[in-house]
């Protein structure tokens, strides 16, 4: 018999089998009725048997086998996802889950080749085309987990991050009140500075954090687009990022008309984060250029500084969150969580922009982002 029309025929033989195994997956299984413990592996098995049957070239098995092939089994598809959708709920880890796959291959075969009397070549055509569909139901359902993840991991961060706001504003309030009204000297005093200073640092952490679980929830940075002078937010930029440390002179280039229509806290951001990754990663606190320059059209700013390259391999993934290059991971531990350049590209975006970088030992690292004047 070939092994489509045995599927079809022990279908809820084979289930049961799937059943028993999954029953044996603790804790998440503990609870679990014999419906949830069956989930969608009827569905799969059938969906199998189907795709089995269907007609497929020498060229298709190969993609297929590669994960490469266009033509999928939606049924299949949509169960396995379901399956991995589910399974995540009730609390079964990814290796619990795609080892109820592994199982479920083991026992088809068992069953399969027990049942046959003479060997057939076509019936390892059957094998290999059974083992395609069970590894794109796989896939689906590993696509499907991980999907559940990382919402799970990005609804939790942003509850965190919510609920950090309320007690680092009133850290941040305390001092500032301490600040004000009490007399402090010597060590007190040196300590409410640097209280306060490490509130406004993480806090900072925070708007970043709940700016990253915000996209990927997939919701757009919000802007409020207002008539502004980009050099004036640059002056400021500077004047907070150097505060305090009298070796920071950046060098302040403006050409032009510098004004158009943009968010002025969300721009604030990014010279923030620029003017900031420049200071740090500069030969020197005075070896760092800035340059508005006005166009026809839009603004372009310019954040230059000598020093360390960034990586070649390092360009393409610069903007992405929380990505380090090898040289950063081997230096000094930092509490910063890798989202500046991230958000940096998200206000871009959002004003309809663009933004660049290139880096070398012989020409420095220079960013580049152009806004046009108006917001789309």
């Amino acid at each position: 018999m070939r092994l489509s029309e045995f599927i079809r025929q022990h279908v809820d033989r084979i289930v049961d089998e799937w059943e028993q195994f999954a029953r044996t997956i603790t804790p998440a299984a503990t609870n679990m009725d014999s419906t949830a413990l069956r989930d969608h592996a009827k569905a799969i098995l059938l969906a199998a048997a189907r795709d089995m049957t269907t007609a497929q070239t020498a060229s298709e098995q190969l993609a297929k086998a590669k994960g490469e092939g266009p033509e999928k089994t939606p049924s299949l598809d949509e169960a396995g996802a379901s399956h991995g959708e589910l399974r995540h709920t009730v609390g079964f880890d990814l290796v619990q889950m795609t080892s109820e796959f592994r199982h479920l291959r083991a026992c088809v075969i068992r069953l399969w080749a027990n049942s046959l009397d003479v060997p057939d070549l076509a019936y390892f055509q059957d094998m290999i085309r059974f083992n395609e569909a069970i590894d794109e139901a796989l896939a689906e359902s590993t696509a499907a987990y991980a999907e559940q993840v990382n919402h799970s991991r990005d609804l939790f961060l942003a509850i965190l991050g919510h609920d950090l706001r309320a007690p680092l504003q009133a850290v941040s309030m305390s001092t500032e009140l301490l600040l004000r009204k009490a007399t402090l000297e010597g060590d007190a005093l040196t300590c409410a500075i640097n209280i306060k200073r490490g509130a406004q640092h993480m806090a900072v952490m925070v708007s970043d954090l709940l700016e990253l679980v915000r996209s990927r929830l997939g919701k757009s940075l919000p802007i409020e687009p207002k008539a502004m002078d980009l050099a004036d937010a640059v002056h400021a930029a500077i004047a907070e990022a150097c505060a305090g440390n009298p070796e920071c002179d950046p060098i302040v280039r403006v050409v032009g008309d510098t004004r158009g229509v943009w968010d002025a806290g969300r721009l604030d951001q990014l010279l923030q984060n620029l003017i900031g990754n420049a200071l740090q990663h500069g030969l020197n606190k005075r070896d760092v250029t800035v340059t508005v320059m006005g166009e026809a059209d839009s603004v372009r700013l310019t954040v230059h500084n000598f020093g360390v390259p960034i990586p070649d391999d390092a360009i393409p993934t610069v903007f992405d969150p929380m990505v380090r290059s090898a040289s950063e991971d081997l230096g000094q531990p930092t509490t910063s969580l890798g989202l500046g350049l991230f958000i940096v590209k998200e206000v871009v975006d959002e004003h309809g922009g663009t933004i660049d970088v290139s880096s070398n030992q012989t020409d420095g690292t220079l960013f580049t982002v152009v806004l046009p004047r108006n917001t789309p």
